[in-house]
């Protein structure tokens, strides 16, 4: 009896047998091995950005393709593959402020600076903060940062502030919040952990309820 022949269903009706699919144990596995590695890979290409940012937009891009793809189209759950897909850029504009808020308020180094000038300027997508800043100390070096280092107008030229320097050199300095900033870091840190989350269960779902055809 040929191959072909041995994949026809006993009853005589000409229909191949399905093909067996992955037991429960290997789908589990291999659902939790990507339900972790899709969102530790967005959270550093996010950490990436905020050093180099089109590598950071690089990493984070292929990995929302990658995911959509096998999600999508090798599991066929095209509904767990949007979640995914949304939920990676929801992930990559909140995952990277948080991260370097965070590193920078628990390892970021204390410095003395005076503000020398701060500037609105007006672009196309809409006003843009940015504060001159100089050490007081040391070797009085002078900073230029945006608003994604803190710079939101609530320090003026003369204002005297502490600045948080990066003690590996490959981050900006980071500005105190103002009194009305209060615990803006830890709703960051808060909206990126239940984006994580969310991310995790909808590739381990993705993963379980996976359609082999």
């Amino acid at each position: 009896m040929g191959a072909s022949e041995a994949a026809v269903a006993a009853d005589g009706t000409g229909e191949a047998a399905p093909r067996a699919g992955l037991s429960g144990g290997r789908k589990a596995v291999g659902s939790v091995s990507w339900a972790v590695l899709v969102p530790v890979l967005l959270l550093l290409g996010s950490a990436i950005g905020q050093w180099v940012t089109w590598l950071g937009v690089v990493v984070v891009m292929a990995v929302i393709a990658v995911a959509a793809w096998v999600i999508g189209g090798v599991w066929h759950r095209a509904g767990a593959a949007t979640l995914v897909s949304f939920g990676g850029f929801a992930l990559m504009l909140f995952a990277g402020p948080a991260v370097y808020e965070a590193y920078m308020t628990t390892v970021g180094e204390p410095v003395d600076a005076v503000v020398t000038r701060v500037a609105d300027r007006d672009q196309r997508r809409g006003p843009d903060m940015f504060c001159t800043v100089r050490e007081l100390g040391g070797d009085r070096s002078t900073y230029e940062v945006s608003q994604q280092e803190n710079c939101f107008g609530q320090a003026e030229p003369g204002d005297r502030v502490e600045i948080r320097e990066d003690p590996l050199g490959l981050l900006d300095p980071r500005l105190p919040d103002s009194p009305d900033q209060r615990n803006t870091t830890e709703i960051t840190l808060a909206v990126t952990a239940g984006l994580t989350l969310l991310l995790a269960g909808g590739t381990f779902y993705g993963g379980q309820r996976r359609r082999d055809r």
